[in-house]
């Protein structure tokens, strides 16, 4: 089988596992306002990444990656250390699992990210980035711009599609300043 084949079959079939084995609100692509996140995140940080692994889920499955992250600034919850949490999605030999809509995460950048735990296909209790795109942030020149800027979101409860900051994104300081305040509701 070709390459292209290969990961265009496992696109699919990994969207129609998403869709079947997690919770409906983890793979819409409904805007998810910063009070969202932070309160339904038990760890918000700001981190680089140091490396990632991909491998397949203990029943061969579906491809799933972990992060190894150094955290430099948490923001809510706590962390002793560096922090690992796992991706949907990845690339082991020459098969390819994508997600729509997932975090996009490279070792050597930083990023601000909002973890919760969550059971993965093949894989309990995992911690991992909340509404995949949403609850990651690029840092970039001292801004955080939400990966899912580009994402068609659906309107929320108030009809807000607009991720955080929109396009330019927020500060690094009023990101903090406001999950902060977020977190003492």
């Amino acid at each position: 089988m070709s390459l292209a084949r290969g990961v265009s079959r496992f696109a699919v079939v990994s969207l129609a596992t998403l869709t079947l084995a997690a919770p409906s609100h983890a793979t819409s692509l409904l805007h998810e306002s910063l009070s969202v996140l932070t309160q339904q995140s038990e760890l918000v940080l700001r981190a680089t990444v140091l490396d990632i692994h991909s491998y397949w889920n203990a029943d061969h499955s579906f491809i799933l990656t972990d992060v190894h992250a150094r955290p430099d600034l948490v923001l809510r919850g706590t962390a002793a250390g560096d922090v690992t949490f796992t991706l949907l999605g990845g690339t082991v030999g020459e098969i390819t699992t994508l997600l729509i809509g997932g975090a996009d995460l490279a070792p050597g950048a930083q990023y601000v990210v909002f973890l919760s735990h969550a059971d993965l296909p093949g894989a309990a209790h995992r911690l991992t980035i909340r509404e995949h795109a949403q609850g990651a942030f690029d840092v970039v020149n001292g801004r955080a711009i939400s990966q899912a800027f580009s994402d068609p979101l659906l309107p929320d409860a108030d009809g807000d599609t607009v991720v955080p900051g929109g396009a330019a994104g927020l500060t690094l300081d009023e990101l903090a300043h406001q999950i902060r305040l977020l977190s003492n509701h």
